[in-house]
């Protein structure tokens, strides 16, 4: 019978990275600042952002563990033999194969790279408790480190090339909302406008970027009563005249996320339903102006809480006012370090990228029932602010239809 190894190296083809390759260098030195200050021997992440952070590689899991380890020396993607060399070809750094014929080959081969009885640094917020207990089986770590949070302060930090990814994204997601407000018209489905925003959106991160892979762009388009969620999923409803409407681009670049939300009324806005919107938008420029260096994320939460609770508004406040941006998705990734509430002392440096996006919700049967929210990413500058989303938002432009 032919000999089925435990692991091996499948290297073809071009390598093809989001960024040079001196921006995972420089990444990679930051970690092993962290590691030595930590004392951490090896890193083995676990996590698709921080394996795509520091090696480019963004991984489809489909029920298989994928990690990275970071020696000293060394930094390796470990990947299932299902996805062939195409992990190698997306990774800074060496790759080694695991092969599923005998269980638990993936922690052979991170052992491969580790050796036996280190510092291990691990995440605290990503390993399963099973993951955790082969960890120490199979590497019997003198110690275990939770590097989690000193790579998520790392990764608040973007670097010029990041910034450009970022300013990139927010002008895709511009795109698809332009293509969002052109296709609002009384009896579309909430799922016809959605579809003709992410295909506006992945053509244009096509154009824009012909080397990449696509993957995981998406549009929440909301209607009526299914704006009272930020996160509601698209439906099939229709568009009736009145309606209050919610805009939610969402393109993803090479796992970067950015993002565009929008209120809009189909048609016509009622008065009271008016008066809500213009609160939240004069809410929203106000908390943009509160986004500069030196100021922290709690007293800008509780500034924009005290400008709602002025006007009888804050009890129909959902979540925070914004969040960082980097590696990160709905299903992976959280810079949670930088967001905008009130137990969040973060103090905002130039070099961060930050969203300001209040919501109100306004139950059902009250005047101006909905959910009404604007989003826009800044970038934090030595002086104040950038601004990077262009769409409008605001009733002069996006009562539509």
């Amino acid at each position: 019978m032919t000999e089925r190894p435990q692991m091996y190296r499948f290297h073809q083809g071009d390598r093809v990275l989001p960024f040079a390759a001196s921006e995972y260098d420089a990444r990679l030195a930051g970690l092993r600042r962290i590691m030595q200050a930590e004392g951490v021997d090896a890193c083995v992440f676990t996590s698709m952002h921080n394996i795509a952070y520091y090696s480019g590689f963004l991984y489809c899991s489909f029920g298989r563990p994928y990690g990275l380890v970071v020696t000293a020396s060394e930094s390796v993607t470990i990947s299932a033999g299902i996805d062939a060399s195409q992990p190698w070809r997306r990774s800074h750094g060496d790759n080694i194969t695991y092969t599923d014929w005998q269980r638990d080959n993936y922690w052979r081969a991170i052992l491969s790279v580790s050796g036996p009885g280190r510092v291990i640094g691990y995440e605290g917020d990503h390993l399963t408790l099973v993951q955790s207990e082969k960890l120490r089986s199979f590497l019997s770590p003198s110690k275990l480190v939770d590097i989690a949070p000193a790579t998520m302060r790392q990764r608040l930090m973007k670097s010029a090339a990041e910034l450009e990814i970022i300013r990139n994204g927010a002008a895709v997601a511009d795109v698809g909302g332009f293509a969002i407000r052109e296709a609002v018209k009384e009896g579309a489905r909430e799922i016809d406008v959605a579809m003709a925003g992410r295909d506006a959106m992945e053509l244009e991160i096509a154009r824009r970027f012909p080397d990449a892979e696509y993957r995981d762009t998406w549009v929440w388009f909301q209607s009526g009563i299914n704006t009272d969620g930020a996160h509601n999923p698209v439906t099939a409803r229709q568009l009736r005249r009145g309606d209050i409407l919610s805009l939610n681009t969402f393109p993803m670049i090479s796992g970067y996320y950015t993002a565009l939300e929008r209120t809009m009324f189909m048609g016509e806005v009622d008065a009271a339903s008016l008066k809500i919107w213009e609160a939240n938008v004069a809410a929203h420029e106000y908390g943009m102006s509160l986004l500069k260096p030196g100021a922290s994320c709690s007293e800008v939460t509780a500034k924009i809480n005290a400008f709602f609770e002025e006007r009888q508004l804050l009890q129909y406040r959902t979540f925070g006012y914004g969040h960082s941006f980097g590696v990160l998705s709905h299903y992976y990734g959280r810079e949670a370090g930088l967001e905008l509430r009130e137990d969040i002392d973060t103090v905002l440096e130039p070099g961060m990228v930050i969203s300001m996006e209040p919501m109100l919700t306004i139950p059902e049967g009250q005047p101006g029932a909905g959910g009404y929210r604007e989003h826009d990413i800044l970038f934090i500058t030595e002086d104040g602010n950038e601004d990077i989303t262009k769409y409008p938002f605001g009733p002069a432009f996006n009562v539509v239809g």
